[in-house]
Protein backbone atom coordinates (compact mmCIF):
# COMPACT_ATOMS: atom_id res chain seq x y z
CA UNK A 1 0.00 0.00 0.00
CA UNK A 2 1.19 3.16 -0.66
CA UNK A 3 1.01 5.62 1.95
CA UNK A 4 2.43 9.20 1.89
CA UNK A 5 2.33 12.38 4.27
CA UNK A 6 1.55 14.98 1.44
CA UNK A 7 3.63 18.33 1.74
CA UNK A 8 2.61 20.84 3.78
CA UNK A 9 -0.33 22.81 2.38
CA UNK A 10 -0.28 26.02 4.42
CA UNK A 11 2.89 26.73 3.50
CA UNK A 12 2.42 26.59 0.15
CA UNK A 13 -1.07 28.29 0.20
CA UNK A 14 1.16 31.20 2.20
CA UNK A 15 3.26 31.71 -0.56
CA UNK A 16 1.20 31.75 -3.11
CA UNK A 17 1.39 35.03 -4.54
CA UNK A 18 -2.16 36.59 -5.70
CA UNK A 19 -1.75 35.62 -9.50
CA UNK A 20 -1.45 32.41 -8.61
CA UNK A 21 -4.46 31.93 -7.03
CA UNK A 22 -6.03 34.58 -9.57
CA UNK A 23 -5.20 31.35 -12.50
CA UNK A 24 -6.44 28.70 -9.57
CA UNK A 25 -9.82 30.47 -9.56
CA UNK A 26 -9.82 31.19 -12.80
CA UNK A 27 -9.30 27.59 -14.11
CA UNK A 28 -12.17 27.01 -11.61
CA UNK A 29 -14.38 28.95 -13.39
CA UNK A 30 -13.54 27.55 -16.98
CA UNK A 31 -13.95 23.94 -15.52
CA UNK A 32 -17.62 25.29 -14.62
CA UNK A 33 -17.92 26.38 -18.06
CA UNK A 34 -16.54 23.22 -19.83
CA UNK A 35 -19.40 20.98 -17.30
CA UNK A 36 -22.14 23.05 -18.75
CA UNK A 37 -21.21 22.11 -22.12
CA UNK A 38 -20.74 18.12 -21.15
CA UNK A 39 -23.79 18.58 -19.59
CA UNK A 40 -25.32 20.23 -22.67
CA UNK A 41 -23.65 17.45 -25.14
CA UNK A 42 -25.04 14.77 -21.85
CA UNK A 43 -28.70 16.13 -23.09
CA UNK A 44 -28.26 16.08 -27.09
CA UNK A 45 -26.23 13.17 -27.57
CA UNK A 46 -27.93 9.64 -27.84
CA UNK A 47 -29.32 7.13 -29.70
CA UNK A 48 -31.35 9.96 -31.25
CA UNK A 49 -28.74 13.00 -32.00
CA UNK A 50 -30.70 16.32 -31.18
CA UNK A 51 -29.50 19.96 -32.27
CA UNK A 52 -28.98 22.73 -29.76
CA UNK A 53 -31.95 24.46 -30.36
CA UNK A 54 -34.28 21.03 -29.57
CA UNK A 55 -32.80 21.06 -26.92
CA UNK A 56 -33.10 24.33 -25.51
CA UNK A 57 -36.76 24.14 -26.53
CA UNK A 58 -37.09 20.76 -24.39
CA UNK A 59 -35.71 22.76 -21.48
CA UNK A 60 -37.77 25.67 -21.92
CA UNK A 61 -40.81 24.64 -23.54
CA UNK A 62 -43.39 22.05 -23.09
CA UNK A 63 -45.27 21.30 -25.89
CA UNK A 64 -44.56 17.91 -25.77
CA UNK A 65 -43.04 16.65 -28.97
CA UNK A 66 -41.26 14.09 -29.38
CA UNK A 67 -37.89 15.29 -28.95
CA UNK A 68 -39.04 17.44 -25.90
CA UNK A 69 -40.20 13.58 -24.47
CA UNK A 70 -36.27 12.78 -25.12
CA UNK A 71 -35.20 16.01 -23.73
CA UNK A 72 -36.85 14.99 -20.61
CA UNK A 73 -35.89 11.74 -20.10
CA UNK A 74 -32.02 12.82 -20.55
CA UNK A 75 -32.38 15.80 -18.22
CA UNK A 76 -32.76 13.62 -15.33
CA UNK A 77 -29.60 11.48 -16.59
CA UNK A 78 -27.44 14.10 -16.83
CA UNK A 79 -28.46 15.84 -13.56
CA UNK A 80 -27.84 12.52 -11.62
CA UNK A 81 -24.55 12.44 -13.55
CA UNK A 82 -23.41 15.98 -12.16
CA UNK A 83 -24.75 14.41 -8.62
CA UNK A 84 -23.13 11.45 -9.16
CA UNK A 85 -20.21 12.23 -10.63
CA UNK A 86 -19.43 15.29 -7.72
CA UNK A 87 -19.96 13.07 -4.92
CA UNK A 88 -17.53 10.40 -5.98
CA UNK A 89 -14.70 13.12 -7.16
CA UNK A 90 -15.26 14.69 -3.68
CA UNK A 91 -15.32 11.19 -1.87
CA UNK A 92 -12.35 10.08 -3.44
CA UNK A 93 -10.63 13.71 -2.57
CA UNK A 94 -11.83 13.50 1.26
CA UNK A 95 -10.65 9.62 1.17
CA UNK A 96 -6.96 10.67 0.07
CA UNK A 97 -6.97 13.58 2.32
CA UNK A 98 -8.15 10.87 5.36
CA UNK A 99 -5.85 8.15 4.59
CA UNK A 100 -2.77 9.89 3.21
CA UNK A 101 -3.04 7.78 0.45
CA UNK A 102 -2.98 9.72 -3.00
CA UNK A 103 -4.30 6.66 -5.19
CA UNK A 104 -6.98 6.02 -2.69
CA UNK A 105 -10.81 5.77 -3.93
CA UNK A 106 -14.24 5.33 -2.35
CA UNK A 107 -13.30 1.50 -2.22
CA UNK A 108 -10.64 1.66 -0.49
CA UNK A 109 -12.58 1.52 2.65
CA UNK A 110 -15.07 -0.89 1.67
CA UNK A 111 -18.16 1.99 0.84
CA UNK A 112 -18.74 0.36 -2.60
CA UNK A 113 -18.39 -3.06 -0.77
CA UNK A 114 -21.34 -2.72 1.95
CA UNK A 115 -23.87 -1.30 -0.76
CA UNK A 116 -23.22 -3.86 -3.21
CA UNK A 117 -24.11 -6.48 -0.16
CA UNK A 118 -26.74 -5.09 0.92
CA UNK A 119 -28.55 -4.74 -2.59
CA UNK A 120 -27.77 -8.33 -2.97
CA UNK A 121 -29.35 -9.54 0.18
CA UNK A 122 -32.25 -7.14 -0.34
CA UNK A 123 -33.39 -9.20 -3.61
CA UNK A 124 -32.31 -12.60 -2.60
CA UNK A 125 -33.86 -12.55 0.67
CA UNK A 126 -36.58 -9.42 0.77
CA UNK A 127 -37.89 -10.12 -2.76
CA UNK A 128 -37.13 -6.13 -3.47
CA UNK A 129 -37.18 -5.82 -7.18
CA UNK A 130 -37.21 -1.90 -7.81
CA UNK A 131 -34.45 1.00 -8.17
CA UNK A 132 -36.60 2.76 -5.29
CA UNK A 133 -35.78 -0.26 -3.23
CA UNK A 134 -32.41 -0.85 -4.05
CA UNK A 135 -31.14 2.64 -2.88
CA UNK A 136 -32.32 2.56 0.72
CA UNK A 137 -30.88 -0.76 1.45
CA UNK A 138 -27.80 0.38 -0.65
CA UNK A 139 -26.97 3.34 1.56
CA UNK A 140 -27.82 1.69 4.72
CA UNK A 141 -24.75 -1.25 3.88
CA UNK A 142 -22.78 1.97 2.88
CA UNK A 143 -23.37 3.75 6.30
CA UNK A 144 -23.31 0.63 7.98
CA UNK A 145 -20.33 -0.14 6.80
CA UNK A 146 -18.39 2.92 6.95
CA UNK A 147 -19.37 3.21 10.78
CA UNK A 148 -18.02 -0.57 11.05
CA UNK A 149 -14.25 0.45 9.74
CA UNK A 150 -13.88 3.55 11.76
CA UNK A 151 -14.54 1.27 15.05
CA UNK A 152 -12.49 -1.33 13.86
CA UNK A 153 -9.95 1.38 12.79
CA UNK A 154 -9.83 2.40 16.42
CA UNK A 155 -12.40 5.12 16.16
CA UNK A 156 -10.77 8.24 18.13
CA UNK A 157 -7.35 6.78 18.37
CA UNK A 158 -8.19 5.70 14.21
CA UNK A 159 -4.96 5.73 12.10
CA UNK A 160 -4.65 6.06 7.99
CA UNK A 161 -3.47 2.75 7.86
CA UNK A 162 -5.73 1.26 10.15
CA UNK A 163 -8.77 1.96 8.16
CA UNK A 164 -7.13 1.42 5.27
CA UNK A 165 -6.43 -2.45 6.38
CA UNK A 166 -10.31 -2.10 8.31
CA UNK A 167 -11.55 -1.50 5.21
CA UNK A 168 -9.88 -3.68 2.73
CA UNK A 169 -10.86 -6.90 5.00
CA UNK A 170 -14.26 -5.71 5.17
CA UNK A 171 -14.54 -5.01 1.41
CA UNK A 172 -12.87 -8.80 0.92
CA UNK A 173 -15.14 -10.61 3.42
CA UNK A 174 -18.42 -8.82 1.91
CA UNK A 175 -17.67 -9.83 -1.95
CA UNK A 176 -17.03 -13.14 -0.93
CA UNK A 177 -20.41 -12.95 0.69
CA UNK A 178 -21.75 -11.43 -2.62
CA UNK A 179 -20.71 -13.59 -4.82
CA UNK A 180 -21.54 -16.39 -2.84
CA UNK A 181 -25.23 -15.61 -2.80
CA UNK A 182 -25.49 -15.01 -6.52
CA UNK A 183 -23.85 -18.01 -7.52
CA UNK A 184 -26.52 -19.57 -5.75
CA UNK A 185 -29.29 -17.52 -6.64
CA UNK A 186 -29.72 -17.45 -10.29
CA UNK A 187 -32.59 -14.70 -10.27
CA UNK A 188 -30.53 -12.51 -7.85
CA UNK A 189 -27.65 -13.00 -10.46
CA UNK A 190 -29.79 -11.57 -13.47
CA UNK A 191 -30.99 -8.68 -11.68
CA UNK A 192 -27.04 -7.81 -9.98
CA UNK A 193 -25.74 -8.08 -12.98
CA UNK A 194 -26.79 -4.64 -15.00
CA UNK A 195 -26.89 -2.75 -11.11
CA UNK A 196 -22.91 -3.81 -10.34
CA UNK A 197 -21.75 -2.48 -13.55
CA UNK A 198 -22.85 0.78 -12.77
CA UNK A 199 -24.83 2.75 -14.79
CA UNK A 200 -27.27 6.20 -15.83
CA UNK A 201 -29.68 5.09 -17.84
CA UNK A 202 -32.24 4.46 -14.93
CA UNK A 203 -31.90 7.99 -13.67
CA UNK A 204 -35.51 9.02 -12.68
CA UNK A 205 -36.94 12.36 -10.65
CA UNK A 206 -38.02 10.01 -7.65
CA UNK A 207 -34.16 8.75 -7.73
CA UNK A 208 -32.83 11.77 -7.42
CA UNK A 209 -34.92 13.15 -5.03
CA UNK A 210 -34.37 10.42 -2.43
CA UNK A 211 -30.55 10.65 -2.56
CA UNK A 212 -30.08 14.49 -3.25
CA UNK A 213 -30.65 15.06 0.58
CA UNK A 214 -27.78 12.49 1.26
CA UNK A 215 -25.46 14.79 -1.08
CA UNK A 216 -26.50 18.04 0.26
CA UNK A 217 -25.16 17.13 3.61
CA UNK A 218 -22.34 15.32 2.61
CA UNK A 219 -21.08 17.76 0.05
CA UNK A 220 -21.38 20.90 2.94
CA UNK A 221 -19.77 18.42 5.56
CA UNK A 222 -16.51 17.97 3.14
CA UNK A 223 -16.37 21.38 2.36
CA UNK A 224 -16.29 22.09 5.39
CA UNK A 225 -13.31 19.93 6.40
CA UNK A 226 -10.63 21.35 4.07
CA UNK A 227 -8.81 22.79 6.61
CA UNK A 228 -8.88 20.46 9.44
CA UNK A 229 -7.65 18.21 7.17
CA UNK A 230 -5.14 19.90 5.43
CA UNK A 231 -3.67 20.48 8.68
CA UNK A 232 -3.72 16.53 9.76
CA UNK A 233 -1.95 15.97 6.47
CA UNK A 234 1.12 17.51 7.74
CA UNK A 235 0.75 14.72 10.12
CA UNK A 236 -0.64 14.14 13.50
CA UNK A 237 1.82 15.48 16.21
CA UNK A 238 1.89 18.78 14.20
CA UNK A 239 -2.30 18.68 13.54
CA UNK A 240 -2.65 18.49 17.29
CA UNK A 241 -0.24 21.49 17.99
CA UNK A 242 -2.17 23.54 15.55
CA UNK A 243 -5.51 22.74 17.36
CA UNK A 244 -6.80 20.23 14.92
CA UNK A 245 -9.65 17.63 16.53
CA UNK A 246 -7.96 14.25 14.80
CA UNK A 247 -10.61 12.32 16.05
CA UNK A 248 -13.82 14.83 15.67
CA UNK A 249 -11.97 15.45 12.29
CA UNK A 250 -11.58 11.57 11.26
CA UNK A 251 -15.15 10.93 12.25
CA UNK A 252 -16.57 14.05 10.37
CA UNK A 253 -14.49 13.01 7.44
CA UNK A 254 -15.79 9.31 7.32
CA UNK A 255 -19.56 10.27 7.49
CA UNK A 256 -19.20 12.90 4.63
CA UNK A 257 -17.57 9.76 2.68
CA UNK A 258 -20.02 7.47 3.60
CA UNK A 259 -22.78 9.92 2.59
CA UNK A 260 -21.68 10.72 -0.64
CA UNK A 261 -20.13 7.63 -1.58
CA UNK A 262 -23.05 5.26 -0.35
CA UNK A 263 -25.81 7.77 -2.04
CA UNK A 264 -23.94 7.18 -5.65
CA UNK A 265 -23.24 3.72 -5.16
CA UNK A 266 -27.51 3.24 -4.33
CA UNK A 267 -28.33 5.37 -7.24
CA UNK A 268 -26.28 4.28 -9.70
CA UNK A 269 -24.05 1.14 -8.78
CA UNK A 270 -20.44 0.72 -8.05
CA UNK A 271 -18.77 3.08 -10.60
CA UNK A 272 -14.85 3.05 -9.99
CA UNK A 273 -12.04 5.21 -10.34
CA UNK A 274 -13.71 8.50 -10.74
CA UNK A 275 -12.94 9.11 -7.40
CA UNK A 276 -9.56 8.19 -8.18
CA UNK A 277 -8.33 10.02 -11.19
CA UNK A 278 -10.08 13.17 -10.75
CA UNK A 279 -8.58 14.17 -7.33
CA UNK A 280 -4.96 12.75 -8.23
CA UNK A 281 -5.60 14.90 -11.47
CA UNK A 282 -6.68 18.05 -9.55
CA UNK A 283 -3.89 17.72 -7.17
CA UNK A 284 -0.72 18.15 -9.79
CA UNK A 285 -1.50 21.95 -10.69
CA UNK A 286 -3.90 23.23 -7.42
CA UNK A 287 -1.05 21.47 -4.57
CA UNK A 288 -1.71 20.29 -1.53
CA UNK A 289 -4.14 22.75 -0.62
CA UNK A 290 -7.40 20.80 0.17
CA UNK A 291 -9.32 24.41 -0.43
CA UNK A 292 -8.61 24.01 -4.08
CA UNK A 293 -8.77 20.49 -4.26
CA UNK A 294 -12.43 19.72 -3.45
CA UNK A 295 -13.94 22.48 -5.33
CA UNK A 296 -12.23 21.39 -8.20
CA UNK A 297 -12.93 17.84 -7.67
CA UNK A 298 -16.26 18.28 -7.32
CA UNK A 299 -16.65 20.38 -11.05
CA UNK A 300 -14.57 18.07 -12.95
CA UNK A 301 -15.85 14.46 -11.62
CA UNK A 302 -19.00 15.08 -13.66
CA UNK A 303 -17.03 16.26 -16.76
CA UNK A 304 -15.34 12.38 -16.68
CA UNK A 305 -18.69 10.00 -15.67
CA UNK A 306 -21.16 12.19 -18.21
CA UNK A 307 -18.09 12.00 -20.67
CA UNK A 308 -17.78 8.51 -20.05
CA UNK A 309 -21.50 8.11 -20.73
CA UNK A 310 -21.93 10.50 -23.84
CA UNK A 311 -19.45 7.95 -25.28
CA UNK A 312 -21.08 4.74 -24.01
CA UNK A 313 -24.06 6.03 -25.86
CA UNK A 314 -21.86 6.81 -29.21
CA UNK A 315 -20.27 3.28 -29.59
CA UNK A 316 -22.74 1.28 -29.05
CA UNK A 317 -25.53 3.02 -31.12
CA UNK A 318 -28.66 2.04 -30.98
CA UNK A 319 -28.14 0.35 -27.59
CA UNK A 320 -25.32 1.90 -25.06
CA UNK A 321 -22.30 0.35 -22.92
CA UNK A 322 -22.95 0.82 -19.16
CA UNK A 323 -20.79 4.28 -17.60
CA UNK A 324 -19.33 1.99 -14.94
CA UNK A 325 -17.51 -0.40 -17.96
CA UNK A 326 -16.25 2.89 -19.85
CA UNK A 327 -14.77 4.19 -16.95
CA UNK A 328 -13.15 1.07 -15.42
CA UNK A 329 -11.36 0.76 -19.10
CA UNK A 330 -10.53 4.50 -19.02
CA UNK A 331 -9.41 3.99 -15.68
CA UNK A 332 -7.34 1.14 -15.42
CA UNK A 333 -4.69 2.43 -17.72
CA UNK A 334 -4.76 5.38 -15.96
CA UNK A 335 -4.31 3.78 -12.22
CA UNK A 336 -1.19 1.77 -13.78
CA UNK A 337 0.43 4.93 -14.84
CA UNK A 338 -0.30 6.54 -11.62
CA UNK A 339 1.53 3.50 -9.80
CA UNK A 340 4.11 3.36 -12.38
CA UNK A 341 4.96 7.48 -11.94
CA UNK A 342 5.17 6.82 -8.24
CA UNK A 343 7.44 3.66 -7.87
CA UNK A 344 9.70 5.79 -10.27
CA UNK A 345 10.06 9.02 -7.90
CA UNK A 346 10.50 7.11 -5.39
CA UNK A 347 13.41 4.91 -6.83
Amino acid sequence: MLVDSPPDPSAETAAAPPTRRAIRAAGLLVSVAVLVLVALASIAIGAKELSLGQVWHGLFQDSGTYGDVVVSERLSRTVLGLLVGAALGLSGAVLQALTRNPLADPGLLGINAGASAAVVTAITYFGVTSLSGYVWFAFAGAAVVGALVYVLGGSRGATPVRLALAGTAISAALYGYLQAVMIMDDAALGKMRFWTVGSLSSATDKTIEQVLPFLVVGTVLALALARPLNAMAMGDDTARALGAHLGRTRALAMTAATLLCGAATAACGPIVFVGLMIPHLVRSFTGPDLRWILPYATVLSPVLLLGADIIGRMVARPAELQVGIVTAILGGPVFIFLVRRRRTAQL
